[in-house]
């Protein structure tokens, strides 16, 4: 199989910035698609080519998959990664550019399919003796039969949507009296989201950590594990921050579950990057979960601690080389952390803060990795995701790169939007974090708004004091007849204290 030339990067942002980069490393040209509201783009102005496929809303520009293929034909282009969201688990779309004579740098579309279907994902894998969770063993729409089932399992249960993620369809059920709302609201909610009303049932495991593993296959049968990835801190179903190795595995476990995910992959023939997530009790029983048949937001994390890069491995499997190393190859070299820096306010429940970057100052220094896809002065986009940056910190061991997370929080500069920096922060120093006992219920059980809300320093709290003092006295000289003089002396105060107060 011929060596890729010209690869287009079927996404934007810094993603599509750290596709770009290990390509141009490789010496294969890129091309780059963009909206109209990405025109100035970081990305755009990288990239060998760049070319505009729509106005800003992703299913005008980012998703129109045969506008992307026409364009890839157009200018010679030989290859496509498509980094992740928009079209990196679409089926079709693999198939589409498969069928064009453009190589897919991702799985087949055989293996998005099976595994883009948790019920599909579940059967494929049931040969090889993975631990699954507890539940139904097919979609169920049957309410009366459906709250049976989940009388079985025993409560609380979790009604999911078979067709998507991110925590759409997804529904915790403490009580049976409350299941037949729960599972009417789950139903509406995987329709809208996926155009797919099919859930199903399993058992809710408590306290659960979120861990994954990633895997790497080839087209000749190899595959490997790179080691987990804990992902147990979340808002909304959806992670914030991620690290490697999890602080809580113990070799035999993470043997255990490495082999598991390996077998996984196996289920679906698979090849290129991908991560078998699973579901850990406190008991360090682990579950399968689900697999994600693309690149990882998170994974720096695991190219900190092994010295892979992901990326061009991926190249080089779609090139149809051999894996280049095997399982033995592999081993653990310190600890990273990465932090997802979103445009969101976590004093108003995480909602997007859109707007301008007025300030924008990356972090430096030993072990710290910024990737991202913007720089001072350029707006957040409402149309799409708000992550900014992703902010890694790799030490030696986990201390370390835990306390240089902090110091690279401290030292990126962001105004003009709110931020989860603060957030981070605040994670970083929880004694649950530290300690490594926390689960994916973190943020409901230790944060609330007010732990980021700024004490007033004690220098203002003195000239506050003072001020009033001055004020108490100017009133009662107010009660005297005052000359325009005084007046002026009076209003000069109320200036200056202002000039102070928000300098």
């Amino acid at each position: 199989m011929p060596a890729i030339e010209k690869l287009l990067v079927a996404n934007r942002g810094e993603i599509a910035l750290r596709v770009m980069r290990s390509a141009r490393e490789m010496g294969i040209k890129t091309v780059a698609i963009y909206s109209e509201a990405d025109r100035n783009a970081l990305h755009v102005r990288y990239t060998d080519e760049a070319v505009c496929v729509g106005p800003p809303p992703s299913n005008q520009s980012y998703l129109l998959a045969d506008k992307i293929i026409a364009e890839c034909k157009r200018l010679g282009v030989d290859a496509i990664h498509p980094g992740y969201g928009f079209l990196s688990e679409n089926a079709d779309f693999a198939r589409k550019v498969t069928e064009a004579g453009i190589r897919f740098v991702g799985p087949s579309p055989e293996a998005i399919e099976v595994m883009g279907s948790k019920l599909a994902a579940k059967q494929a894998v049931a040969e090889y003796d993975i631990p699954l969770v507890p539940g139904t063993a097919e979609a169920i729409t049957d309410i009366p039969a459906a709250k049976k089932m989940a009388g079985e399992i025993g409560y609380p249960i979790l009604i999911k949507a078979s067709a998507g993620g991110g925590g759409k369809g997804m529904r915790i059920v403490e009580r049976e009296e409350d299941f037949e709302e729960q599972m009417d609201r789950a139903v509406s909610e995987a329709q809208s989201a996926f155009g797919d009303g099919a859930v199903f049932i399993e058992k809710f495991i408590t306290s659960p950590r979120h861990i994954e593993i990633q895997v790497l296959g080839d087209h000749h049968g190899n595959i490997v594990h790179l080691f987990e990835r804990e992902c147990s801190v979340q808002r909304r179903h959806q992670k914030v921050i991620e690290e490697a190795p999890s602080a809580v595995l113990t070799p035999e476990v993470r043997k255990a579950m490495g082999e598991a995910a390996i077998n996984v992959a196996r289920a679906c023939s698979y090849y290129g990057a991908g991560t078998v997530e699973f579901i850990v009790d406190h008991q360090l029983n682990f579950y399968f979960l689900e697999m994600n048949t693309r690149l990882q937001v998170e994974h720096p994390v695991t190219e900190q601690i092994t010295g892979v890069d992901l990326v061009k491995e991926m190249i080089h499997i779609a090139q149809g080389e051999p894996l280049r190393f095997g399982q033995e190859d592999l081993e653990i070299q310190g600890h990273a952390i990465e932090v997802r820096v979103y445009a969101e306010d976590p004093t108003n429940n995480f909602l997007p803060d859109i707007g301008k970057l007025q300030t924008y100052i990356r972090p430096q220094g030993p072990g710290i990795r910024v990737d991202d896809g913007f720089e001072q002065g350029m707006d957040i986009p409402i149309y799409y995701d708000p992550m900014i940056a992703k902010l890694v910190a790799f030490g030696d061991n986990r201390d370390e790169a835990r306390e240089r997370m902090k110091r690279a929080i401290d030292e990126y500069e962001i105004t003009g939007i709110a931020t989860t920096l603060g957030f981070c922060r605040f994670v970083m120093d929880h004694e649950a974090f530290v300690s490594g006992n926390f689960d994916t219920k973190f943020v409901e059980k230790y944060f609330t708004p007010d732990v980021l809300k700024a004490p007033v320093p004690e220098a203002i709290e003195h000239l506050a004091a003072a001020l009033a003092v001055q004020l108490l006295e100017e009133k009662k000289q107010a009660s005297a007849p005052t000359t325009s003089a005084d007046q002026s002396v009076t209003s000069g105060s109320m200036k200056n204290w202002k000039q102070r107060r928000w300098a």
